[in-house]
């Protein structure tokens, strides 16, 4: 499951709607809502967060929320090191090998080493990456299709 599934699931059942529900108000198919909402699709279009948004009345904060959350949600990334050190390659290469394997306490300590304090994001850039940036692992993240 992804941050954007997990969240859209929770406020989707909050209102008490169902897959079918929602899904024929945003208008998608009820499978592709809950591929979305387990991370078997990577992120939604701009089309489908707004009318998710506009369905569940979001307002605000919780909509800048979701929108961050569907950035961060693709279930298949590449991490571009070219360019970057040895170690950079190497991390993200181990990652990818083991992230599987970790457990949920390292993975939320990871998260939130990524999270914490760091310098103001480059334009344009996500914050937990320009927290990579500026560690001893810089990367950059680009889709993959």
């Amino acid at each position: 499951m992804t941050p954007f599934g997990a969240k859209i699931r929770r406020l989707r059942e909050e209102r008490g709607l169902t897959q079918s529900q929602m899904a024929e108000a945003v208008g998608v198919s009820s499978a592709y809502l809950s591929a979305l909402e387990h991370g078997k699709r990577g992120r939604p279009s701009w089309r489908l967060i707004q009318s998710i948004i506009a369905h569940l009345n979001i307002i605000w904060d919780e909509a800048e929320d979701l929108v961050s959350l569907s950035k961060i949600s693709h279930p298949k990334i590449t991490i571009d090191t070219s360019g970057l050190s040895p170690e950079a390659t190497e991390l993200a290469n181990r990652l990818a090998m083991t992230i599987g394997k970790l457990d949920d306490i390292i993975v939320q300590e990871l998260l939130q080493k990524l999270k914490g304090p760091h310098p103001s994001p480059r334009s344009g850039e996500e914050p937990a990456l320009n927290t990579i940036r500026g560690g001893a692992a810089a990367t950059s993240a680009k889709q993959s299709t």
